[in-house]
């Protein structure tokens, strides 16, 4: 005698895991849909208040959720797929709870992966500030973000980096390869889309250039890449362009000590402290504006000084606290 199984088929796969922010009338933001299988883990806490509720008409809650994998990281040959909807004027919070890691693989062909993607419709917003990724010895990782803005709205604020690996174990760069691809496309109602922006990060220790991954690096202990764009984080970008083009250039310093020195702002105080903090890191960075968005770029020595270089430009223009609240920065603390 044969039974059936009463239960319907399961629908999600090994790895697979689905967002959906929707908006309930008036302005009630909902986490419709939370799903997830492993290696991949969910985790959505109660939503928060926006920071300043005094447009009632907006949405008055945010959501956040934090991206996990059993065991902390990826094995050999492990890959996570994230989709993310986000219904029009939400906005979602997505975090870390501490650096992805990717253990060690068998062979350089053995590849972990992740691919992330984002739909945005009007208006909607996203702040991706997650802890960097951490490549072991002799490992490989592969991972692609999409993000597809309806009609080329949507704001967002995304933080890709990642570590030279194990530092306390001396390990310095030394992984078979990584490699991270950053694109964004604006989608017609018509479903057609555009190319706004593709950022590539390839670090691979082929043997196919003359020098090795660690001298490339230049003393780096970390490198990464955070991308601007949206109406929500204008002012921020316009932030990371001005500080950068008051940075020292060669021949711009002022060598007559003679004379008395002007009293200085506080921004230009702060400014000062923070440039003075950026070379004892030994942070380095740069910013472009392209295609409406604001590209910025920033190597240092350790995590450490990248993310204290990090939070002190996001709370010192203000924007992501203000839009998001404190908890969007949890992975600088």
């Amino acid at each position: 005698m044969s039974f059936s199984n009463p239960f319907a088929a399961s629908a999600s796969r090994p790895g697979y895991g689905e967002i959906v922010i929707s908006l309930l009338p008036p302005a009630t933001p909902v986490l419709k849909t939370l799903s997830y299988q492993y290696p991949l883990k969910l985790i959505a806490p109660d939503a928060i208040p926006l920071p300043d509720a005094r447009n009632t008409d907006a949405p008055t809650l945010i959501h956040t959720v934090f991206l996990l994998t059993y065991g902390g990281g990826l094995v050999a040959g492990d890959t996570v797929h994230l989709n993310v909807t986000l219904d029009p004027t939400t906005k979602l919070i997505l975090l870390t709870q501490g650096s992805t890691k990717i253990f060690k693989t068998p062979s350089r062909d053995v590849v972990s992966g992740q691919r992330t993607n984002v739909d945005f419709t009007l208006n909607a917003a996203l702040c991706y500030l997650p802890d960097p990724v951490q490549p072991f010895e002799q490992s490989a990782f592969e991972q692609v973000q999409v993000y597809n803005l309806k009609e080329s709205q949507g704001s967002m604020c995304v933080c890709d980096w990642v570590c030279e690996g194990r530092s306390a174990r001396g390990e310095k760069w030394s992984f078979y390869k990584y490699t991270s691809k950053n694109e964004v496309w604006s989608v017609t109602k018509e479903g057609k889309k555009r190319l706004l922006l593709r950022d590539n990060l390839i670090l691979d220790e082929s043997g196919k250039v003359a020098s090795s991954l660690v001298d490339r690096m230049d003393g780096l202990g970390v490198f990464g890449t955070i991308i601007i764009r949206g109406p929500l984080f204008e002012s921020l970008g316009k932030y990371f362009m001005d500080e950068f083009q008051l940075l020292p250039r060669i021949g711009g310093r002022k060598w007559d000590t003679g004379t008395e020195e002007e009293e200085l702002s506080l921004e230009e105080v702060q400014r000062l402290a923070r440039q003075k903090q950026e070379a004892s890191d030994g942070l380095v960075w740069s910013a472009a504006s392209i295609r409406g968005f604001v590209l910025v770029k920033f190597g240092a020595k350790e995590v450490e000084g990248a993310k204290i270089w990090i939070s002190h430009m996001l709370k010192s223009e203000g924007s992501v606290e203000r839009s998001f609240g404190e908890r969007a920065l949890h992975c600088l603390k």
